[in-house]
């Protein structure tokens, strides 16, 4: 476990471990402190995100590339599924459905536009695979309006999503992913196969059960501290001014993406846009044809109620916005730093409203 162990002294962002520990023990003995015990929460899920990232990345690259490259794709945003699943058993589906929602909106345009920013203030101008890129987005437009297009229409007409409309969705979705896999890792996988590692990173791989063993640890970890922060987060949003709704849509989605954001983030440093383009709406498109329509299939078995893919209509406004801003920034193949600066500023209009307004649920 040696290697695991220089790991997490390398990363300073996984020094922050120390607090699951603190967290999982701090819980029984301070009801009283729910506040305390979601940012607490809030913080330990960073570390654990960029350790499963991190275990996954080591998981398939001793795998080969079909099934390492299934992993990376399956496993990808295991923590929003974890809270998910958490905050569906518990009922909380606004808070499900605001995550859902907020990770797809928050990886097109927070993790593209700091992106474009923090690479722009390094080169003036930065190119990008702009073919690639409209793979990726054709994609991302096709999983992105099958959870907006259905909601939008019901809500014109006031009607309830029928179950069994969010059942076939969900089945439409998950096909949608199984092909994307066969084509990405199958019949075209010469086309994405730019992401390998350098040779130096052979140095640093782990041994395939320390791998295993870091992944299943975890996984743990994520489930019980996501019980956690589910459990304190109706008292401490109270306490703190904050909604559901925005802590799933905010909160959430950064807390969870912060692994894949940090990996994005080096790669525009490093002029490397193609793979921070690949990590954010890759990360976008899988949310909606994967994470959705798995927590659909599981509500049924896990939930106090079937959970549907209606969401309420400012979701459905703010979906459409980023995958039509993003849709607009990858045509070019060219990103500069004030391009970045104009897709975060509209993702803070979208976090004020969210703050301010919050859905009348």
């Amino acid at each position: 476990m040696l290697p695991v162990v220089n790991a997490i002294l390398e990363r300073k962002v996984l020094w922050l471990l120390v607090l699951v520990p603190l967290l999982l023990v701090a819980a029984p003995l301070m009801h009283e402190w729910q506040s305390l015990l979601f940012i607490l929460s809030v913080l330990a899920i960073v570390p654990l995100a960029a350790m499963l990232s991190l275990a996954t990345e080591q998981v398939a690259a001793r795998t080969g590339d079909a099934i390492g490259g299934l992993l990376n794709a399956t496993l990808g945003n295991l923590t929003e599924l974890i809270i998910g699943l958490t905050a569906l058993r518990a009922g909380e589906y606004l808070l499900v459905k605001a995550s859902l929602a907020g990770a797809i909106v928050t990886n097109t345009l927070f993790m593209t536009g700091a992106c474009f920013l923090l690479g722009g203030l390094k080169y003036h101008v930065q190119e990008f695979n702009s073919a690639s890129t409209r793979l990726q987005m054709g994609l991302l437009f096709l999983a992105a309006f099958g959870l907006m297009v259905p909601s939008a229409l019901a809500d014109m007409d006031a009607q309830v999503l029928p179950g069994s409309l969010s059942v076939t969705i969900a089945v439409i979705l998950l096909v949608t992913y199984g092909f994307s896999l066969f084509f990405t890792l199958g019949t075209h996988r010469k086309y994405f196969a730019a992401a390998k590692g350098h040779d130096e990173d052979e140095e640093h791989l782990w041994p395939i059960s320390a791998a295993v063993i870091v992944l299943l640890v975890t996984t743990v970890a994520v489930a019980l501290v996501s019980e956690i922060f589910v459990e304190s987060l109706t008292a401490a949003s109270a306490s703190l001014g904050l909604t559901p709704a925005f802590v799933g849509f905010i909160v959430v989605a950064v807390v969870g993406a912060a692994a894949e954001m940090t990996a994005a983030f080096s790669a525009a440093r490093r002029n490397r846009l193609d793979l921070s383009l690949g990590i954010s709406f890759g990360s976008s498109a899988q949310i909606a044809l994967f994470v959705a329509p798995v927590l659909v299939m599981l509500s049924y078995v896990l939930g106090p109620e079937p959970m549907s893919l209606q969401f309420w209509p400012g979701a459905v406004a703010m979906i459409f916005i980023a995958t039509l801003a993003a849709a607009m920034v990858s045509s070019s193949g060219h990103a500069a730093w004030f391009i970045g600066l104009l897709m975060l500023m509209i993702y803070a209009v979208f976090g004020a409203t969210l703050f301010i307004l919050p859905p009348a649920h």
